[in-house]
C-alpha cells in the first residue's frame, strides 16, 4: 500500500508524492514506509560595521540535513527555523535558528564577522570581518566561513559558508569573498522552492574601502553591500545573508521541511488536496 501521510504543502511529480513544510507543523503518518527528508535550518545574517569601518562577513547557510527514516503510524513535530534578523547595529550577524523534524536538528548558520566580534560554529560558518585578517566561522553541518584580509580600514569580508563549499576569502583593498556554494538536491527541485533544487548558499561580505562586496552563493545567499545594493538569504533554502559597511546587514533565508516517498495512485488517502 505505501506510505500514508497528511501534512504541510502537498504535491505528487515523477512518482513521488512530496510534503513541503514552511512553517512549523506536523506530519502525521496513519500507514508507516520509508520516506525521504531534508531539513534545512535558517541562514544567518551577515555582519555589520559603520561607515568608513572595516570590512564584515556574510553570514553562514543553515545546516542541512537529507537522508531516509523508517516511520511509524504517529505525529511527528515539524519545527521550522527563522533566519537570522538583520544586523542594526556593529557586530556580529544574528544566527539562523535550528529546524527540526523525525527527532533530528539541523544547526542555524553562524553570523558574519563585524566589528570587534568574530564569527562563531554554526551549520555553515560565517565569513570573518574586522579587524586585519580573522578567520571564517567553523562548521558542524557544511562549511566554514571565508577569512577577511587587509590592514586598517580596507579590509575585505570574508563570504558565508554554503553546505557545498566554503565561503571566500577577501581580496584586501579589492574585493570581499563571495559565499560558497550550496548543494543541489534535484530529487526535490520540483516542489518549486528553489530553482533546481539547490539550497544552503552562503552570504556575500562586504569591503570596508568600497571595493567590490561579495556575490551570494549558489543557493539562496544574499549579496554584500558595499556602496551598491544587499541580498538576503532566499526564503526557505537556509541561505546566508549578505554583510554591510555603513548599513544594516541583511538577514538570513528561512528555513524549510520537504519530505519524499514513493506514490502509491491506489491509496485513497494519497488523494492531493
Amino acid at each position: 500500500m505505501g506510505v500514508v501521510a497528511t501534512g504541510g504543502t502537498v504535491s505528487v511529480y515523477g512518482g513521488h508524492k512530496f510534503h513541503k513544510f514552511t512553517g512549523s507543523g506536523n506530519f502525521v503518518v496513519t500507514v508507516g514506509g520509508d520516506i525521504e527528508y531534508l531539513i534545512i535550518a535558517g541562514g544567518a545574517s551577515g555582519g555589520r560595521s559603520a561607515a568608513g569601518g572595516a570590512g564584515t562577513g556574510g553570514g553562514g547557510a543553515g545546516g542541512i540535513l537529507n537522508g531516509t527514516v523508517t516511520t511509524t503510524p504517529q505525529t511527528y513535530a515539524v519545527g521550522i527555523g527563522a533566519g537570522g534578523p538583520a544586523k542594526g547595529s556593529n557586530g556580529r550577524g544574528n544566527a539562523g535558528s535550528n529546524t527540526t523534524a523525525f527527532s533530528l536538528t539541523a544547526t542555524g548558520g553562524s553570523g558574519g564577522g563585524g566589528g570587534a566580534q568574530s564569527p562563531v560554529s554554526g551549520g555553515s560558518g560565517g565569513g570573518g570581518g574586522g579587524s586585519a585578517s580573522i578567520t571564517g566561522g567553523a562548521a558542524t553541518q557544511g562549511s566554514v566561513g571565508g577569512n577577511s584580509s587587509g590592514i586598517g580600514n580596507n579590509e575585505a569580508g570574508g563570504g558565508g559558508g554554503g553546505k557545498g563549499m566554503a565561503g571566500y576569502a577577501g581580496v584586501n583593498d579589492v574585493k570581499a569573498g563571495n559565499g560558497g556554494d550550496g548543494q543541489e538536491y534535484a530529487q526535490f527541485a520540483s516542489v518549486g522552492v528553489s530553482t533546481l533544487g539547490w539550497f544552503g548558499g552562503g552570504g556575500g561580505g562586504a569591503e570596508g574601502g568600497g571595493g567590490v562586496e561579495g556575490l551570494g552563493g549558489k543557493g539562496g545567499g544574499g549579496k554584500g553591500r558595499g556602496l551598491t545594493g544587499l541580498g538576503s538569504g532566499f526564503p526557505n533554502t537556509g541561505g546566508g545573508g549578505g554583510a554591510a559597511v555603513g548599513f544594516n546587514s541583511a538577514g538570513g533565508g528561512s528555513g524549510v521541511v520537504l519530505i519524499r516517498y514513493l506514490f502509491n495512485p491506489r491509496s485513497k488517502a494519497m488523494i492531493v488536496g
